[in-house]
This record gives C-alpha cells, structure tokens and sequence, in this order.
C-alpha cells in the first residue's frame, strides 16, 4: 500500500497517534516492533504558530522511526496553513489533520471532530493545507458526529478532492466517544466505493492480532490504524505482524515485554528529566496490559502511579517479574477467579 510515494507494504498496520502516549521513543520502539507508520502526538496548530515550546518540542523526530506523520489540528484555516507550513519544515513524511478527536477540549471549540459539524470549513481546511505544502496531506476522521449523521461515505469522496493522499476512519461517531462497539461497516461501504481512488485506513476496537487480520479480510480496508491497544503494550505490533505475514505468532517472552517497558522509562527520564519522565510514563506501566489478571494488583498499581524515581520503578516491575510471572511464560499465578484484579 502507497501513500503518494510512500511505500508501506502489504497489510501495513500504523501507530495512531495518541496525546501524552505516541512521544519519540514510545514511535521508535513500535517501529521497531512492526509498525509501518507511526503518528506522533496531535499538535495544535494555534500553539505552533505562536511558537509554544512544549508544542513545538512535538515536532521532534527521529531518523529511525520514518516514515512519521505529523498531526496538526485547529479551527481556522489561516492558522491550519500556516502550521502547515512549519510542519513541513521539521520534514516529516507526511502532515496528518485531525479531524476526529472528540474530547471536549478540543471538539467542543470546533476543532478534531468538532468539525464534522462545519463541512464547509473542514474542506476549506483540506484544501488549503493541502495547497500550502509539498508533502503528502492525510485526514483522520469519524463516521459522523452522532448517530444521526453518519456521513463519511458521503464526505469521504470530498475529502479525496481536497487532494488528500489518503483517509484515517475511526468507526465510531463524535458522540460516542470510545464507548461501544466500533462499526466498521461504514469503513468498508467508504472503502467499496468506486469513487474512491485513495487508501481507505480503519481504526477502531483493533486489540488482537485475530482482528488486525480479520479487518483486512472482512472490510477490505489498505490498512489498520492501532491505538489504545498499544498503550503499555508496543508488543501488540510484532504480534499483528507475525500473524499478517505467516498466519500465526509467538507472543514476546516476559523477560522480552519487561525488557520493553524498561527501556520506556529511561528513554522518557533521559528525554525530559526524571520527575517529568517518570510523570509522563508510569501511566504506561500501570495501565499495561501485562499485568491484566495478576491477583491483587491494585495496590502495586497504585504503588506505579505513585513513584516518582526510576530506582522505585524499577523495584516494582523487578518484585512483580520475579515473585508473579512463572518460568518466563507470563501466566500469573491465579488461584481462583475471584483474585483476579484488572486493571482500570
């Protein structure tokens, strides 16, 4: 599958881009994994232009984790352009525009999927970013903005005209946040029509390396966008990519899936600082799959939410490594069904 140029191979599986997750090393990592694309953090184009440094920072980008999108959004075009424009110069592979994030903060100011209420002026956008650079210009979008207004198999064609390269659908609407199922039925009707020359990309509800092959399967989709999935879990990449190319796969060791969140936590402390580094990344460990039926887990948890060295972290995961998981097979020892404790 191409994006203008851009060579991802067959049944690519892309990172999504996530606030406070998708951070230089947390991409390279899931590149590393089998991601064929990652997205960094959403970037606002108001505070790009007025030169926010902790925005700007987002424009980072390391050789090894390209292809890299970035993602901008906002509300009015000029601002969009000229954000646009100082993406471009950071030289990603592609400028990515958010037009499905629905938290409040952003939504309800009419920018991310506040925009599926403006039709209008989320084209005007499209295209005028789309003719203020050179690189390659995607959009990531919703199916609408609540049930009753389902539109993207008919906005999908207009974004295609805008001269976009390629559309990100995530199968739920504005008003459903992320509760529910996903309908992907809508991505394959978008991708089933013949009116649609660019990549079609689903996300939504992707957590196992079963579904990642069966959206290809079933939906016909060019490629599968992962998200919260990888949260605490860059693994989910190698799995879905063993699974892709040969039908199976052999999941990570524990002492592999340790070793991962390990080199998380000091990349983060050795990028930022420790007490910002470790602020940014315990939410990935506590919220980890890994530690999904471990009995009793709550207090360790909170125990990982409260650390605030590496040397306390580094405790935790090293007494829950060596007293939970049994011969490196990562099944915790779980006596009864009532033990279990899953993490919120």
């Amino acid at each position: 599958m191409k994006i203008a140029d851009i060579d991802l191979g067959e049944r690519p599986v892309l990172l999504a881009p996530m606030e406070d997750v998708t951070d230089p090393s947390f991409r390279l990592i899931c590149r590393e994994m089998g991601a064929a694309m990652v997205y960094t953090e959403f970037v606002s184009a108001e505070a790009l232009v007025r030169d926010i440094s902790s925005t700007v920072r987002k424009l980072h980008i390391d050789e090894r984790e390209r292809p890299v999108a970035i993602q901008i959004y906002g509300r009015e075009p000029e601002a969009m352009v000229e954000a646009a424009r100082i993406v471009e110069r950071a030289q990603p592979d592609i400028i990515d525009i958010n037009f499905g994030c629905p938290v409040k903060k952003v939504a309800g100011k009419g920018a991310g999927a506040g925009m599926l209420r403006d039709i209008p002026k989320m084209l005007t956008i499209t295209r005028a970013v789309v003719e203020a650079v050179s690189l390659p210009v995607t959009v990531k979008t919703r199916l609408g903005w609540d049930c009753e207004n389902k539109i993207i198999t008919d906005l999908g064609p207009r974004l295609q005209d805008c001269g976009i390269k390629a559309l990100t659908v995530h199968g739920r609407t504005r008003s459903q946040m992320y509760t529910g199922q996903a309908d992907w039925t809508l991505i394959k009707a978008l991708k089933d029509d013949p009116r649609m020359e660019i990549p079609v990309i689903g996300n939504g509800d992707i957590t196992t390396p079963e579904q990642a092959r069966d959206a290809f399967d079933r939906f016909g989709v060019d490629a599968v966008m992962i998200g919260r999935a990888s949260f605490g879990a860059p693994w989910i990449f190698h799995d879905v990519r063993q699974m892709l190319d040969t039908g199976a796969y052999t999941p990570l060791s524990v002492d592999e899936k340790f070793s991962l969140l390990r080199r998380q936590i000091r990349e983060s402390v050795e990028r930022i600082d420790e007490y910002r580094g470790i602020l940014h990344i315990r939410r990935h460990l506590a919220s980890s799959p890994l530690f999904k039926g471990i009995p009793n887990f709550r207090q360790t948890r909170i125990a990982m939410l409260r650390a605030d060295t590496v040397a306390e972290l580094d405790a935790i995961l090293e007494r829950v490594q060596q007293e939970v998981f049994v011969n490196g097979t990562g099944v915790a020892e779980v006596t009864s069904p009532e033990d279990i404790v899953t993490p919120e």
